[in-house]
């Protein structure tokens, strides 16, 4: 199946770009997402028809990103949870943990945008976290995990 993407996907293309994929992917990801339209005559007409209009846009969804990476480059978010005597917490801290802490600073983002590297925290400790804001624009904070009182 061909697609026109309607913003820049990681590893497939640009905002614009005509590339082929996998019908399922297409037709139950891509297109209900609105991350992509079928590549009919008609819809590349009407994409060449508002394309200013979607790169202003995308440039505008951009600068808001870089803007929210540069407020939450460095941040320091503390979660309390219950552990015992040796550090190992009872349980684990989660992507939907971390996001809900990020959100109590007054930053908007999702649990799918929490990268953490070795999945799920089991410990106390002072952990690197990646917040991935668009598909280029990522910032670093560190997730404090100390023990509840």
């Amino acid at each position: 199946m061909q697609v026109i993407l309607l913003e820049k996907i990681t590893h497939l293309g640009d905002l614009g770009d005509i590339v082929k994929v996998k019908d399922g992917y297409g037709r139950n990801f891509l297109i209900p997402q609105g991350h992509a339209k079928r590549a009919t005559k008609q819809a590349i007409a009407e994409f060449e028809a508002r394309r200013a209009e979607l790169e202003k846009a995308q440039a505008e969804r951009v600068a808001a990103a870089q803007e929210l990476a540069g407020k939450l480059n460095g941040a320091e978010v503390v979660i309390a949870s219950k552990c015992g005597v040796d550090g190992r917490l009872f349980g684990s801290v989660t992507n939907a943990d971390i996001a809900e802490a990020v959100d109590k600073l007054g930053f908007q983002i999702k649990k799918s945008q929490v990268r953490t590297p070795l999945g799920a925290i089991k410990a106390t400790g002072d952990y690197t976290i990646t917040i991935g804001l668009m598909t280029d624009i990522t910032a670093d904070i560190t997730v404090k995990v100390v023990a509840e009182e």
